[in-house]
């Protein structure tokens, strides 16, 4: 696993030991990117599900302003850790930000931030946490207007979307599908 393209393009990304993170492909998470374009420029990222910090990592890359990458596994933050110094050389401490929490938690933790970009990759047999996130990160007001999410999931199973958001493209890649997501309005 590598970042592919930006600043830290071909920079190698490790994984936590053991199947616990199931980390994007990079295969998958080239054809999320090249959807996004340059929506990623300057955005203020949120990872709640880090796993490897891949997702916040590419974003950064390719000139994302900001990223908080959350991860609730101890192997999990200690990989995003690593991932994140080798990948992001300036302004570090400015631009990265991690937090050992569930996505529950964490969201009450980034309180006062706004985010342009938002990762949804729980593990997918947490079917409930994508309305449940949706749900609790827009009592928050912690998305910009514009905001995209990025929801990753299996692709026989529907991830839950509450009446405010809705679901604009859906892309599928072999048994992952990745729905895009904005604000109703």
């Amino acid at each position: 696993m590598r970042i592919i393209s930006g600043e830290a393009k071909g920079r190698r990304l490790f994984a936590p030991e053991g199947s616990q993170t199931r980390p994007t492909s990079d295969k998958i998470r080239g054809s999320m990117f090249n959807i996004l374009g340059t929506r990623v420029l300057d955005a203020r990222v949120l990872d709640l599900f880090g796993g490897t910090g891949a997702l916040a990592l590419e974003a950064l890359s390719r000139g994302a302003a900001s990223a908080v990458i959350v991860d609730a596994a101890r192997a999990a933050i200690q990989v995003i850790e690593r991932n994140a110094r080798a990948t992001v050389k300036e302004d570090y401490d400015a631009r990265v930000r991690i937090l050992k929490a569930d996505y529950r938690n964490a969201i009450s933790q980034v309180g006062g931030a706004v985010f342009d970009l938002v990762f949804l990759d729980p593990p997918y047999r947490m079917t409930e946490a994508y309305g449940d996130a949706l749900t609790r990160l827009g009592a928050a007001a912690l998305l910009a207007k514009d905001c995209t999410i990025v929801m990753e999931r299996v692709r026989a199973v529907e991830a839950p979307v509450p009446e405010a958001f809705e679901i604009y493209d859906t892309r599928f890649y072999g048994e992952t599908a990745v729905d895009f997501v904005k604000l109703r309005g």
